[in-house]
């Protein structure tokens, strides 16, 4: 069974002999989040886009534990169970999470993290898995003896994890993981998009050392997907109204050429040559064709100029989100 299409070569995630599409489907929505998205998933439509995730020619995809807190995982795992397991050829990643009502992010609770994971994803081992969110704790807990890096690499030892990453927000805390060398692969999110470019040095840090990138939220969460008339949010949070009417620009400039907005929010990821692969949201069967059509937009050069030439953020869209 082959997931390869001429629109989808498969790539080499870092070190780890996976071979990945280019773009990745997040599981993030599909754990009903209303609180993050402002919108709602049932199961039945999370158990259907996830059926014909699997018959898509995409072969990535992305969760985690904390996803719903837990429900992500259980819908992905009703589905694998239909299947008979994760068909071949299909890498899946999932996250190690702290615990949501404490905040423990002990070596103990990521243990009891990854153990919940194979439960409700119905599987024996798990072929990726990031630390999940370490923006809340510090890095000599998560490195220290003991903490969830050791963890997790008893997990490998023993066969029960193939693959370990990072997966964050703030780029300085990411970069610092990625240079210690103990990261298959970095997952950014919502800091590479058409209007904000603050993981650009990750990037190029990650690519040097041959550390795959996998670029979560091109959309923003929503706003250059949907449009900031209608999803006025960025980073899981109300959009300012600078980044609003910037958002509008791109949208105008776009419109000149017979491009829609989500179409180039996507191919900017797409054709960047240091991103791996690149995570979108998808909350709807529909949504996946939607996704690959996006992904094929004739866009001209001429074009990406002009959206440069609006301008971009470098700076953290989360630095007041937890305050």
């Amino acid at each position: 069974m082959t997931h390869a299409s001429p629109t989808l070569p498969l790539r080499p995630l870092g070190q780890t002999g996976f071979q990945v599409t280019p773009i990745c489907i997040g599981c993030a929505p599909l754990g009903n989040m209303p609180e993050t998205f402002a919108y709602s998933v049932a199961e039945d439509q999370a158990i259907a886009t996830l059926t014909e995730a699997f018959r898509s020619p995409i072969n990535f995809l992305d969760t985690a534990a904390a996803y719903g807190d837990g429900e992500s995982e259980r819908r992905i795992g009703i589905v694998l169970r239909n299947l008979g397991g994760l068909p071949p050829g299909f890498v899946l990643a999932t996250k190690a999470d702290r615990d949501l009502t404490t905040g423990d992010f002990s070596g103990d609770q990521i243990r009891r993290s990854v153990e919940r994971s194979l439960t409700l994803l119905g599987l024996d081992r798990l072929q990726f898995v990031y630390i999940h969110d370490p923006e809340h704790t510090t890095f000599e807990n998560v490195m220290g003896k003991g903490g969830p890096l050791e963890v997790l690499q008893r997990f490998q030892a023993e066969g029960v994890i193939e693959h370990i990453g990072i997966s964050g927000g703030p780029i300085p805390m990411l970069i610092r993981y990625v240079e210690t060398g103990a990261f298959m692969a970095v997952e950014t999110h919502n800091r590479y998009t058409l209007l904000n470019r603050s993981a650009e040095p990750l990037l190029d840090i990650a690519s040097r050392r041959g550390v795959a990138v996998v670029n979560a939220a091109p959309y923003g969460s929503g706003i250059l997907a949907k449009g900031p008339d209608a999803y006025a949010r960025y980073a899981y949070q109300d959009a300012p109204p600078a980044l609003v009417e910037r958002t509008r620009a791109l949208a105008a400039i776009c419109q000149e050429y017979g491009v829609p907005l989500a179409a180039a929010a996507l191919q900017f990821s797409l054709r960047d040559p240091r991103i791996t692969s690149t995570v979108v949201g998808i909350s709807k069967p529909e949504r996946i064709a939607a996704t690959l059509e996006l992904a094929r937009v004739p866009i001209p050069d001429e074009l990406w100029q002009r959206l440069d030439a609006v301008g971009f953020d470098t700076n953290d869209p989360e630095e007041h989100r937890f305050r």
